[in-house]
């Protein structure tokens, strides 16, 4: 068994359910403490941060990453407990080996080879939280602004997110779409059905101004990002029974949207639409994080070719999928890109990672940090 493939069962097995590290981070700082790095811890309410650092002048490269996972979900359908790792075949079963406790085994055994072959030209750090599958308040987004305050400036991040599509590094990440979502509330007049005359239905009000929005064509994207686009993903209304019009409707939607529209932009297109229906409503709009993207080559090269040499696959470069805890660090003017295990089961029953993609993940994160930072010894 391989220290990557032991150190990823070790923290499959403690149930860190977001925002909960419940001492992932202990065993993380242990191996790490003991190669030299400085270790600070960085609570902010309920949410455990560690960032541990080495070396005191050059270029600092930073890994991310986080030890919350998302709910198991039923565990009766797992063939086997969620949270008791698990090696059937070639794959490690368990909530977190793919997202991402995988990731973060392979990247503390790149370290441990990599301070045994090489001397520190640069600085290296880790950057790990409990707060990125749920609010994101507590965790990378507060560390990014303490280390504002303090000036300390990150120059390239690997972010250890699930990237990869069929292969082990065939896709790493440059970027992200900025994501906005609102919770839409149109009022009406409660009453019976049989009297609409008495009453004013919400969701015979809303619903020609919900497809006008839905048809909107907001851009055409680009050569980074594909074009904007707009989901509704929750509708709700009603007491329950057929004879009453309701007071109320309210409707989820998101929003993932390119670079070439801004959140504010998108904000005054809908709310005008909804201004000029006549309705009475409420927008309550919530900003998870604007549009990043990597254009810098320094980190994406030597990422690429790292990938390269140890994978025999060129990755491709995307933009593709959800937000990552990229978006609260790039804006600081830090090369980012995210580079990890296939993402096929993330948040899925039976979540699990090719064991043989572990020790490779690890050898390419040694590799980045050999290239980035290190003098051969």
């Amino acid at each position: 068994m391989s220290d990557t493939l032991e150190l990823a069962k070790q923290l499959i097995a403690i149930d860190s359910v977001t925002p909960r590290d419940k001492g992932c981070q202990d065993i993380l700082a242990t191996r790490l403490e003991a190669l030299g790095f400085t270790i600070e811890r960085l609570p902010y309410g309920d949410v455990e941060n560690l960032w541990a650092h080495k070396g005191d002048s050059g270029p600092l490269l930073v890994f991310a990453g986080h030890t919350d996972v998302v709910p198991p979900g039923p565990v009766s359908e797992w063939e086997s407990d969620p949270f008791q790792p698990s090696i059937r075949g070639e794959y490690l079963f368990g909530r977190g080996s793919a997202d991402m406790k995988g990731s973060l085994a392979a990247m503390i055994t790149a370290a441990e080879r990599f301070s045994a072959s090489h001397s520190l030209n640069g600085r290296l750090g880790f950057l790990i939280t409990s707060d990125e599958e749920g609010q994101a308040i507590n965790g990378t987004r507060k560390v990014v602004e303490t280390f504002q305050q303090r000036g300390l400036h990150i120059d390239y991040c690997v972010v250890g997110e699930p990237s990869s599509t069929a292969q082990l590094g065939d896709t790493v990440k440059i970027g992200r779409r900025g994501s906005l979502s609102c919770k839409l509330i149109v009022k009406g007049i409660k009453g019976h059905v049989a009297y609409p005359h008495l009453a004013l239905n919400p969701i015979h009000e809303a619903l020609p101004v919900l497809a006008e929005v839905a048809a909107l064509t907001w851009d055409q994207g680009n050569s980074a990002f594909p074009p904007s686009s707009f989901q509704i993903s929750n509708i709700h209304s009603g007491v329950g029974a057929n004879n009453v019009i309701p007071e109320t409707l309210e409707v989820d939607f998101n929003l993932r949207y390119s670079t070439e529209i801004s959140a504010d932009e998108i904000r005054r297109r809908i709310e005008g639409l909804l201004q000029k229906s006549g309705i009475k409503y409420e927008c309550q709009w919530h900003l998870s994080g604007e549009p990043f993207l990597t254009s810098a080559r320094n980190l994406i090269d030597v990422v690429s070719q790292c990938t390269e040499d140890v994978t025999g696959l060129r990755p491709q470069l995307s933009t593709a999928g959800g937000t990552s805890d990229g978006r609260f660090i790039a804006p600081t003017g830090t090369e980012v890109v995210e580079l990890g295990p296939c993402n096929a089961t993330i948040h899925k029953i039976d979540e699990c990672v090719r064991i043989e993609d572990l020790e490779k993940l690890s050898r390419i994160y040694e590799a980045i940090m050999g290239r980035l930072t290190g003098d051969q010894a």
